[in-house]
C-alpha cells in the first residue's frame, strides 16, 4: 500500500512540476513549427519548438483548418516575457507572460495581437483587458482633442476632462487588481502621459508627446528591460513619433531621438543591445550616416562591453555602399605597380568585376570598352575574377586604355570578398576622390548615368 502511495504521489509531483503553453490560430498558416523564444531586451534566446497540429472545425456549415501547438515547460522555467514564433514573415509571433501558471490562448494568425484570447493565465489576461480597455478609453480622448485642434470654435474642455477622468479611472483599477503580478509594470508604463488640458495646435501636442513620451517607463526597472515592451517603445518613438518628410530633417530627428533613448538607459548590456537593434534596423535601408552614428556611439560603451568583431562585421558589410571611400587595392601593369586610392588619370572611374568565365560579361565588356575609349575623363579599372590567368591574359589585349586587374582565387578573392560580389558583372562608378557615388545594375544603367550628367 505504501508504494502504492508513493507511486500516486511522484505522478501528481510530476504533473505539478509541469507548465503548459498552448496555442491555436485560425485558420491555421501553412508551416510546420512554432518556436518558442524567452524575450530578454532587444535579443531572443531559443528555448524549444513544436509541432503544428491540424484539425478541421466547422463554421457556419464550412470546414475550416485549424491549428495548434503545445509546449510543456519544467517547474524551474524562468519567470517572463516570452514569445511563441509561427512565421517568419511580418508579425508572425505572439508575445505573453509567463509566471508559473498555464497559458492558452487562441488568434488569427495574420492578426496575431488584434486577435489573441487568453482563456488561461490570471497575467495574461489582466493585461490583454487592460490594453483592450485603455486603448478604447485613449482613442476617445484623442478624438475629442483632434476635434478641438480641427474647430477651435469647440467647447469641449469638460468633455475632455471627463474622457481624461475615465481613463485614469481605468488605471487605478488595473493597478489595484494587479498588485503583487508580475504584469503590473507594463499596466504602470503603458499609460501615456495626457495632458489635463486640451492642446490648441498640432504642434504643441507634438512636441507634448515627444516631450513626455517615456514619463512613465522605468527604464531601470528589470522586469521591463527582460521584455520586448521598451524595445517596442522605443522603436515607436524613433521611426514614427519623430517623423518627418523631408530627408536631412529626419536624419536628424533620428540622430536626435536616439540620443536621447540612449542617455535613459542605464542598463549597459541592454544599451548594447539596444544600439545593435537599431544598427539592424538601419542595415535594411543601408543609411550609412546612421550606421556610422550608432557605431560611434558603440565605441562609447565601457571596456568589457565592447564587441569589436560587430562593429569590423558592420564596417565590412558596407565597405562597398554608395558615400563609401571605395576600398584600397593594388595591382601591377607590367613593371609598373598601380593603387586604387593613387590614381589621377580621370574625372570618373567605372570599377567593374568581370570573368573570362561569364558568358553576360564577354557580351557587356567589349560594349563597356567601345563606350568609354572616346570619354577621356572616364577610366575604367576592369577587375577579372578568374581561377587562373590564362584566358584573362589573352582577352585582356583587347581592353587596351583600361587598367587590367587579375583576381585569382575568384569569389574567394580577397577584393572581391571585401566589395561583397556575388555575381559578374558587377559595376561601381567613382568620383576623382574614388568616393562610390553608384552601383548601376547593368551596362544600360552606366551609360545612363554619365548620360545624365
Amino acid at each position: 500500500m505504501k508504494k502504492i502511495l508513493a507511486f500516486i504521489f511522484l505522478i501528481s509531483s510530476f504533473a505539478q512540476a509541469q507548465y503548459t503553453i498552448n496555442g491555436t490560430m485560425s485558420p491555421t498558416i501553412e508551416s510546420d513549427w512554432v518556436i518558442l523564444y524567452k524575450i530578454e531586451g532587444a535579443r531572443q534566446m531559443f528555448v524549444k519548438n513544436s509541432k503544428i497540429k491540424i484539425d478541421t472545425i466547422t463554421i457556419q456549415g464550412k470546414k475550416q483548418p485549424i491549428g495548434s501547438f503545445s509546449f510543456t515547460l519544467p517547474k524551474n522555467t524562468k519567470v517572463g516575457a516570452y514569445r511563441a514564433t509561427y512565421s517568419l514573415e511580418g508579425a508572425g509571433f505572439i508575445d505573453f507572460l509567463f509566471n508559473n501558471e498555464d497559458v492558452h490562448f487562441s488568434f488569427h494568425p495574420k492578426y496575431p495581437n488584434q486577435s489573441v484570447n487568453f482563456s488561461a493565465s490570471k497575467e495574461n489576461i489582466i493585461y490583454k483587458n487592460y490594453i483592450d480597455a485603455i486603448a478604447m478609453a485613449q482613442q476617445k480622448l484623442d478624438s475629442i482633442q483632434v476635434a478641438a485642434i480641427q474647430n477651435t470654435n469647440l467647447n469641449l474642455k469638460n468633455k475632455y476632462k471627463t474622457a481624461l477622468k475615465k481613463i485614469n479611472s481605468i488605471q487605478k483599477d488595473y493597478l489595484e487588481a494587479s498588485k503583487g503580478m508580475y504584469v503590473q509594470p507594463f499596466i504602470t508604463a503603458s499609460l501615456r502621459n495626457s495632458p489635463s488640458e486640451i492642446i490648441e495646435t498640432p504642434q504643441k501636442y507634438m512636441t507634448n508627446m515627444v516631450d513626455t513620451f517615456f514619463d512613465r517607463m522605468d527604464f531601470n526597472n528589470k522586469t521591463l528591460l527582460n521584455s520586448s515592451f521598451l524595445v517596442d517603445r522605443i522603436t515607436d518613438y524613433v521611426f514614427y513619433i519623430n517623423h518627418s518628410d523631408d530627408a536631412t530633417t529626419q536624419q536628424k530627428l533620428y540622430k536626435e531621438s536616439i540620443t536621447k533613448v540612449l542617455a535613459k538607459i542605464e542598463d549597459i548590456p541592454f544599451k548594447k543591445d539596444v544600439i545593435e537593434f537599431f544598427v539592424a534596423q538601419f542595415e535594411n535601408s543601408k543609411n550609412l550616416e546612421l550606421i556610422d552614428f550608432l557605431l560611434k556611439k558603440y565605441n562609447e560603451l565601457p571596456d568589457g562591453f565592447i564587441n569589436e568583431a560587430f562593429i569590423n562585421d558592420k564596417l565590412a558589410l558596407f565597405a562597398a555602399e554608395i558615400g563609401r571611400i571605395a576600398p584600397d587595392f593594388s595591382w601591377k601593369e607590367g613593371t609598373k605597380n598601380f593603387k586604387l586610392s593613387e590614381l589621377k588619370d580621370a574625372e570618373n572611374y567605372i570599377l567593374v568585376f568581370w570573368s573570362t568565365t561569364c558568358s553576360h560579361c564577354l557580351r557587356e565588356i567589349p560594349e563597356l570598352h567601345s563606350y568609354t575609349k572616346e570619354n577621356s575623363d572616364v577610366k575604367v579599372i576592369a577587375f577579372s575574377l578568374e581561377k587562373d590567368a590564362f584566358a584573362w591574359k589573352n582577352y585582356k589585349q583587347n581592353l587596351y586604355g583600361w587598367h587590367n586587374v587579375l583576381g585569382l582565387n575568384k569569389w574567394e578573392n580577397k577584393t572581391a570578398r571585401t566589395y561583397n560580389i556575388h555575381s559578374t558583372p558587377s559595376y561601381f562608378i567613382l568620383d576623382a576622390n574614388k568616393k562610390i557615388i553608384a552601383k548601376p545594375e547593368e551596362l544600360k544603367d552606366v551609360k545612363g548615368f554619365f548620360e545624365q550628367k
